[in-house]
């Protein structure tokens, strides 16, 4: 009788541990679908408050950064369409055209960066590095766990 109780728990335990894994997922792409529903205008109030809090940034620092991080927007929004729609006619893009979409985005990540350091203090600047340089590592660990999944696929 204790076996088929302890085999009855462990059986109710997986299946919960497997469904708090499964919303977990779930919430991350809904979140992302929101950010995505979102206008650039939105998006950058909201970036412009997440660095408000991190940075403790004053009035001012905030208003330049808003314009700074809204036309930024503006252009992933852009971009992001272009893109939909080059996917939409299924076209491949060519390595010439690949080189001139990644020169442009360090471009403009080059000026975002210019433009920071104008506007921040020294301490400030230094946050925002470490903060984007962990952002860039959760992107680059992302996209290494997408590349294993399509890998285990094949």
């Amino acid at each position: 009788m204790k076996k088929v109780i302890i085999m009855a728990l462990m059986v109710v335990s997986a299946a919960t541990f497997a469904q708090e894994k499964e919303t977990k997922k779930g919430d991350r792409q809904n979140r992302a679908a929101t950010m995505e529903a979102m206008t650039p205008e939105q998006r950058a109030e909201l970036r412009v408050k997440q660095m408000t809090l991190d940075l403790d940034l004053t009035e001012k620092q905030r208003t330049e950064i808003k314009k700074i991080v809204l036309e930024n927007s503006k252009k992933s929004e852009a971009k992001r369409a272009e893109m939909k729609a080059k996917k939409a006619d299924k076209k491949a893009m060519s390595a010439e055209e690949r080189y001139a979409m990644q020169n442009e985005r360090l471009d403009n990540q080059i000026a975002m960066k210019a433009e920071m350091k104008k506007i921040l203090t020294q301490e400030q600047f230094e946050k925002f590095e470490e903060k984007q340089a962990m952002q860039k590592q959760r992107m680059a660990k992302k996209k290494m766990g997408k590349f294993k999944n399509k890998e285990e696929k094949k």
